[in-house]
């Protein structure tokens, strides 16, 4: 899964990334033409991709996460290959802040304040560990999915917690910038329900009305 952005700061430049970060002593890059991949030496996977003369094609709004269109993406790849790299992006554009169901939560076995949950997130039930004191059984939460994009800049991505898979982020109110609507300590308790896999954008719209 491919994320773009864009930093006024960087210059016109496209960043994509897919992974999580690789340590220093580990990248290296490849350039040719406008395009630059950034590789991690260890496997020779392409990691992040950036595309110079990026407003040449397409013209962001704002700093931060860009959801790309078709068109977008096509121009993107033409780049790429243009240049003589084999490689294609494709990104998913799918909510990635969704209602979900919390139907079974279990003590985590090495940690004194880590839950272990499976959550329905709409179309599968997926395995996240949270660290909240209130999470519990039965609770309809809001989950960043992998990809989702916080808006501090981090990024979620699948990950471990003290050995076990955690595939997204179970959040609070101040995590989503949301205090207004609910400001209580730990995850965002929802007291009303909704199907699993609402976008988090019905959800305030139904709160803030």
């Amino acid at each position: 899964m491919w994320l773009a952005f864009y930093n006024e700061n960087v210059g016109d430049v496209l960043l994509l990334t897919r992974g999580g970060g690789v340590p220093d002593d580990f990248i290296e890059t490849e350039s040719q033409g406008n395009v630059t991949l950034i590789k991690d030496r260890r496997s020779s996977e392409v990691v992040s991709a950036n595309i110079f003369n990026m407003k040449d094609a397409i013209k962001p709004a704002n700093n931060g996460n860009i959801t790309l269109t078709e068109a977008d993406l096509e121009w993107v790849n033409e780049q790429i290959q243009a240049v003589g790299f084999d490689l294609t992006i494709d990104v998913d554009n799918t909510p990635k802040f969704v209602v979900g169901y919390v139907e079974e939560v279990e003590a985590h076995e090495d940690s004194d304040h880590l839950s272990i949950t499976q959550t329905d997130i709409g179309d599968e039930v997926v395995q996240i560990v949270c660290g909240a004191s209130n999470i519990d059984e039965d609770q309809y939460v809001i989950v960043a999915k992998p990809g989702a994009v916080m808006p501090n800049g981090a990024i979620i991505w699948p990950g471990e917690l003290r050995g076990e898979a955690s595939n997204g982020m179970i959040c609070s109110t101040s995590e989503l910038g949301l205090s207004d609507i609910d400001d209580m300590p730990g995850i965002w308790e929802l007291e009303d329900e909704f199907e699993p896999g609402t976008p988090l954008e019905e959800v305030v719209s139904f709160y803030r009305g």
